[in-house]
């Protein structure tokens, strides 16, 4: 099937989208956030609410949108059987799938985020500030990613390889053990730490410091060096869990951007009881394992390509279950400290 959006006629889309990404993320920074302070569990709430309720309203505005431009396509107009209803229909569910699918990939970034934060002592009233510009960079190269995967997918071969890289991950996620953190081995950070000195402590919300006629780099800064390299591995992963549901560049690029901008208050509401949540991993690896199995036409081969309705509710309904399982076996203490650790 053609691409419902074309990147060439379809363009404008993306600087509306960005453009009021970016007015939002101003919002927040700007305006309501202009001190360094502690996000409250209740203000993470709200803000989680709100990017979920966001991301609704726009799968519904993505469907109307789509109901209402596709039948004025001559591209998929004049094909047989096209039918632009179920199309609109397809397209919203597609996104809502891979908002689910990012969004639970995006728990096991917050534990992680936990380590990072907690292994470079970043002050609470701090971690806004690092999660706001690491979601910002996180953006940047999630778009990158999405361009690459959207070239790359035009190839049949390519389909596979993510595939089976999507089915490998999930058995290695299932297997292994619980998420560390070794900042001391990154590259990223070897990098940074030759190119410019490091200051001993905090200077306020800073990121570089000029001292002695020589500029410096924060804690700050090497903490947010960290998490970017954390979620380029990440999106290693999770954009091409995205590409085996949809094969439309805007929606993963919406999908995945909702997701994104969902992980920063999602990390001060759970952050402090993600640990809780110890079967959630195993639920993942199932579900990357299902996509990258669908991606290799595995439900093809069983007599016919799965809805994206019934992909939705197998996912949605892994992920309730792992969470109803994890709080009703809970991890034992001694357990809990050895996962932190």
């Amino acid at each position: 099937m053609a691409v419902l959006f074309p990147f060439a006629e379809s363009w404008w889309l993306y600087v509306v989208f960005v453009a009021g990404i970016l007015a939002l993320l101003g919002l927040d920074l700007g305006l309501l956030r202009r001190r360094a302070r502690e996000m409250g569990v209740r203000e993470a709430a709200v803000w989680c609410a709100v990017w979920v309720s966001l991301a609704l309203a726009f799968a519904v505005a993505l469907y109307h949108y789509a109901a209402w431009r596709l039948p004025r396509d001559p591209r998929l107009a004049a094909g047989p059987g096209f039918d632009p209803e179920a199309a609109a229909w397809q397209v919203a569910l597609e996104f809502l799938t891979g908002y689910v699918v990012e969004y639970s990939l995006s728990v096991d970034n917050i534990f992680v985020f936990v380590l990072v934060l907690r292994y470079f002592a970043i002050p609470p009233s701090l971690q806004h500030r690092v999660l706001f510009y690491g979601i910002l960079g996180a953006l940047v190269f999630r778009g990158v990613f999405i361009a690459v995967g959207s070239v790359l997918m035009q190839f049949h071969w390519v389909v596979w390889i993510f595939g089976a890289f999507l089915v490998v991950t999930g058995v290695k996620m299932g297997l292994s053990r619980e998420a560390s953190v070794a900042p001391e081995r990154n590259p990223l950070l070897r990098l940074l730490r030759r190119l410019l000195p490091v200051t001993d402590g905090f200077r306020g919300y800073r990121f570089f410091v000029r001292d002695r006629g020589r500029l410096w780099a924060t804690p700050l800064l090497v903490a947010l060096v960290c998490l970017e390299a954390t979620d380029i591995v990440f999106a290693i992963d999770s954009v091409p869990a995205i590409y085996a549901l949809t094969r439309e560049p805007f929606v993963v690029f919406t999908s995945n951007v909702f997701a994104i901008l969902g992980l920063r208050s999602m990390y001060f509401l759970l952050g402090d009881a993600v640990e809780r949540f110890h079967l959630l991993r195993y639920g993942l690896a199932v579900i990357l394992t299902f996509v990258g199995l669908k991606m290799l036409g595995f439900d093809r081969w069983l007599g016919g390509e799965l809805p994206i309705a019934a992909s939705l509710g197998i996912i949605a309904g892994v992920l309730a279950l792992t969470i109803v399982l994890s709080l009703r076996y809970p991890r034992r203490a001694g357990e809990a400290d050895a996962a932190v650790r």
